[in-house]
């Protein structure tokens, strides 16, 4: 197979190990094979006295990583296949890996970076944000939950960031990253290249950062943060549907409708993570997430997403149950139930 043909590839560069998603056409979504390489291989780097750091990137100028291989999980789920569930069990484990590697792990997050993307970047140490950068996690849209460790950094993120996040499938810039501390610095596009090389030189990553750091301009996100609080900080999803619609305000009306489009048991669900996300250490936030995708993938929401939105593109799903009102305690209850003997090990 050609580097053309290979789904990931990995060079060093002096001091750095580089690992670049290379599926530029498909905005370098996640696929089982690609967690299958980049694991073992920060495995080898982690104990690889020549490699000081990691540097991971996206092929394309398009999407460091727009999500997982949606499609594949949708006929996998439809088939039966175990490999429906057990993309996620490997896909958490290298979450992990990311959020516990010994050595300084370097997002380059140019590009979309949404679902998938964001678990193999916002763990690491240093989230680098461009220009393109566009982060979101959408996932209620297609009837999914926000997970890749989602569980854990939103709900750490300012105020009820995390809740807004979920609920709306907001898409945030590159200042609004930084905001929220997503993006630990921001670099333009075009210095990314310089930025590489002088990391390859070795030395210390965060004056090398550092010094290709600049402003990223105004947080549009910044000046909402108050209204966000305020209308985000329910536990129940018809709740904060109800304090949107009571404001009667132009931009509370626009998230009240975004919500609406959103499945009602993901949105359940995802408002569920944030709330109990918050006090739990990322470990059972990786087996909080196992249990829920495991239930999520045996309902019908989110083939009905995948078909409405990625197949046939109608943009008309049909949710079951269509309303966020209809979803019962009972029925979130039991999509967080434990595994048993299938419970997430690490």
């Amino acid at each position: 197979m050609t580097d053309s043909e290979a789904e990931v590839l990995f060079h060093q560069s002096g001091a750095s190990g580089v690992i670049t998603m290379n599926r530029p056409k498909a905005l370098n979504a996640l696929t089982l094979n690609m967690v299958r390489l980049i694991l073992p291989q920060l495995q080898a780097w982690a104990s690889d006295d020549t490699i000081e750091h990691v540097i991971i990137e996206g092929a394309g100028d398009k999407g460091f990583c727009a999500g997982g291989d949606i499609r594949a999980l949708h006929d996998w789920g439809q088939a039966g296949a175990r490999e429906a569930t057990l993309f996620y069990r490997e896909e958490y484990v290298l979450n992990r890996l990311i959020k516990t590697f010994p050595k300084p792990y370097i997002a380059l997050m140019d590009g979309i970076t949404m679902g998938g993307g964001v678990g193999m970047s916002v763990h690491g140490a240093y989230r680098v944000a461009t220009q393109a950068t566009v982060f979101a996690m959408p996932e209620t849209g297609i009837g999914l939950l926000p997970d890749v460790g989602g569980t854990y950094f939103l709900p750490r993120l300012p105020g009820q960031l995390g809740a807004y996040m979920v609920l709306t499938g907001a898409r945030l810039k590159a200042a609004d990253t930084y905001y929220a501390g997503i993006a630990t610095h921001y670099t333009p596009a075009e210095d990314l290249t310089a930025l590489k090389q002088a990391l390859s030189q070795g030395g210390k990553v965060a004056e090398i950062l550092d010094g290709f750091h600049q402003a990223p301009g105004d947080s549009p996100l910044a000046h909402l943060q108050a209204d966000i609080d305020r209308l985000f900080a329910a536990d129940g999803v018809s709740d904060i549907i109800d304090a949107l619609a009571a404001d009667e305000s132009d931009w509370a009306g626009q998230q009240m409708a975004m919500i609406e489009t959103k499945s009602p048991t993901s949105s359940a669900v995802a408002l569920r993570q944030m709330r109990d996300g918050a006090q739990a250490d990322f470990d059972e936030a990786m087996r909080i997430e196992m249990r829920a995708v495991t239930r999520l993938m045996s309902l019908p929401d989110f083939y009905e997403g995948v078909r409405a939105i990625i197949i046939e593109k109608d943009n008309a799903p049909q949710w079951s149950p269509a309303r966020h009102g209809d979803v019962t305690a009972a029925q979130i209850e039991g999509i967080f139930a434990s595994l048993g003997d299938d419970e997430l090990a690490f």
